[in-house]
């Protein structure tokens, strides 16, 4: 889509171009060739004669301002018929006068703030001031300032009904097609310079700088008045089109990846002289210095392009032989202004030809946005491909990795958890049984004795196989299973249970160690409670406590003879393991009193991780 509008602007900027160099049609003006002058350089005597159009001011008074009167005779004119004047070039302030009336004024005489040489000027001569039956004298007062390319250029004379689609098609090339340029540079020279200020690369750069100078140039004839005073406005104008000419040279060695360090120091010293000879020309009025830094820029060109013509030859690129092409439309076009417009070779007026060539360069960029657009499009669409297949064959890799990893976890499970049930195994039920083993080769061993002894083997075993049913986090149902194991022993005993446990909720945290560690604290304690307490009573306590973290607590009473020394109770190594126990599920175990007599065993098991409080259990 961009470039269509390039490709349209292209078109009716050939279109103007041509439509300019169209010859005149049959009956055109007359050619005005000489007017009669009074000349009045500044610091210079006054000279009155005949002069040739075109004639340049700073050709004749080079470095000096001043004044000049142009006379004019015109035939005789046809009753009724609109006259008219077309002027290539006026400057820089004028006045125009028929028969002594003023009919048009160009700026203020001696003004320097406007410059009426921008463009060509069409003056209508009103019927009513012609004559029919004598000569008509056109005058033309006249002021210039030093090094502004003042004077009376060509003048064409005739009916205005043939100088009127003249004046459109001048004004078209004149004031149009400026415009047109500034716009496109000023459009292509921002993308640049986004670009650069992305990217940081100095293609983008250089041609940003180059546009910028550019549409700057091209908007000086849209410009009334002159943002700077004269001579500072002229010196900023012959600095930013050296700058660039060369600047459109560096972008066209970028583009060519031809940037040899010599290359490099050689356009920044011609840019460093061509900005110092302006400025001194303007600064001593000495035109021909300004006129040596355009000739150096010619010569520069001539050398760059050399170097352009060697690289499409020796590399055969289309971009290369593109830029050459270009190149040599510029060098032709800067060969002509410097010739015919600085220079003036020749009597007739020549407009400027390098900022139209120059527009070629333009395009050139557009066209290289287009293909690095494209190439980096190919090449992001190239990389989401092989990135694409990459993430696929890791994603392969990780599922084939989590999956050896999830059956390593699971043998190695299995693995932890065949290991837990031996030694479960071998420390509860197989400690019974040696003790029951050696109960029974003693031949006084008490039936009773022998009974407990079987009875606490069948509590070990039934504990370690509760604790591998699944409990899915439902500390209720564990402690109700092990009231089921354990109430039958209490009652058979004379012991009454006490069930007192509030609703808890589910613990997605409770491992089956965590259980078997929870049963064999409470199995210890009851055991304590038939063997030491002389109880009537057991209680059994289960609260749930908010806050950080959260808790169960439980606690088992008995009303029995109560502890020596609620401190330091020792008798065996059972409340050891009981303590050692609470420890490795992270809890906390006391023994104290009980309120009435008797013993509390109190755990205090803070709760890590989820608690879910909306599956509560009674």
């Amino acid at each position: 889509m961009a470039r269509r509008p390039l490709a349209a602007l292209a078109a009716w900027v050939l279109a103007a171009l041509l439509a300019a160099c169209t010859p005149a049609p049959p009956g055109a003006p007359t050619a005005i060739a000489r007017a009669q002058a009074v000349l009045r350089p500044d610091g210079g005597p006054v000279q009155s004669k005949t002069v040739a159009l075109q004639h340049r001011w700073d050709r004749e008074f080079p470095g000096r301002g001043g004044s000049a009167t142009y006379t004019i005779e015109l035939p005789p004119a046809p009753d009724g018929v609109p006259q008219a004047l077309l002027f290539s070039h006026l400057g820089n302030q004028a006045a125009v006068r028929l028969n002594g009336v003023l009919v048009q004024q160009f700026g203020i005489l001696g003004d320097p703030s406007t410059d009426a040489g921008h463009t060509s000027l069409h003056v209508v001569l009103p019927p009513a001031l012609l004559r029919s039956d004598a000569p008509n004298v056109v005058t033309i007062d006249a002021t210039m300032q030093p090094l502004r390319h003042g004077g009376l250029w060509q003048l064409r004379a005739g009916p205005e009904a043939l100088i009127a689609p003249l004046a459109q098609r001048q004004r078209l090339l004149d004031e149009y097609a400026s415009a047109a340029y500034a716009a496109s540079l000023l459009l292509v020279g921002g993308l640049a310079a986004a670009l650069w200020w992305r990217q940081r690369d100095a293609v983008y750069g250089c041609f940003a700088l180059a546009a910028l100078l550019g549409a700057l140039r091209q908007l000086d004839p849209l410009m009334t008045p002159s943002p700077l005073p004269w001579p500072w406005w002229g010196w900023l104008l012959a600095v930013s089109y050296a700058a660039q000419l060369l600047l459109t040279a560096r972008f066209i060695f970028l583009v060519l990846d031809r940037d040899p360090p010599w290359l490099r120091r050689t356009t920044y010293g011609v840019l460093a002289a061509v900005v110092l000879l302006p400025t001194l020309s303007f600064a001593l009025g000495r035109p021909l210095l300004w006129t040596a830094g355009l000739g150096l820029l010619l010569v520069y060109g001539i050398g760059a392009f050399g170097i352009v013509l060697h690289e499409a030859w020796t590399k055969r690129r289309p971009l290369a032989w593109l830029v050459f092409a270009a190149g040599c439309v510029l060098l032709a076009a800067g060969g002509h202004d410097f010739a015919f417009v600085r220079i003036g070779a020749s009597a007739a007026s020549a407009p400027e030809l390098a900022p139209h060539a120059l527009f070629l360069f333009v395009l050139i960029l557009a066209g290289l946005f287009v293909a690095r657009y494209s190439r980096s499009v190919a090449d992001y669409r190239a990389l989401n491909h092989t990135l694409e297949q990459r993430i696929a064959e890791r994603e392969r890799q990780l599922g084939e990795a989590f999956e050896a990893l999830r059956a390593q976890r699971e043998q190695q499970a299995v693995s932890n958890e065949r290991q837990r049930i031996m030694r479960e195994i071998h420390d509860g039920i197989g400690s019974q049984l040696v003790g029951l083993l050696g109960m029974v080769g003693r031949h006084d061993a008490a039936p009773a004795a022998l009974e407990e002894q079987v009875r606490g083997a069948l509590d070990e075993m039934r504990m370690a196989v509760d604790s591998l049913q699944p409990v899915h986090g439902d500390l209720t149902t564990v402690l109700a299973t092990l009231r089921y194991r354990l109430q039958p022993r209490l009652q058979a005993a004379g012991i009454e249970v006490v069930w007192d446990v509030d609703a808890l909720p589910a613990l997605p945290a409770l491992a089956p160690q965590s259980v078997l560690h929870l049963q064999r604290i409470l199995l210890e304690a009851i055991t304590n409670v038939l063997k030491h307490a002389q109880a009537t009573r057991v209680t059994v306590q289960a609260r749930w406590r908010d806050g950080d973290p959260p808790a169960v607590l439980l606690r088992l009473l008995d009303d029995g003879v109560g502890l020596a020394d609620a401190a330091a109770p020792a008798r065996g190594h059972g409340l050891g393991n009981m303590a050692a126990r609470a420890q490795a599920i992270g809890a906390a175990l006391r023994f104290e009193p009980a309120p009435g007599g008797g013993t509390a065993v109190a755990i205090d098991w803070p709760m890590a991780g989820d608690v879910s409080t909306s599956s509560a259990r009674p």
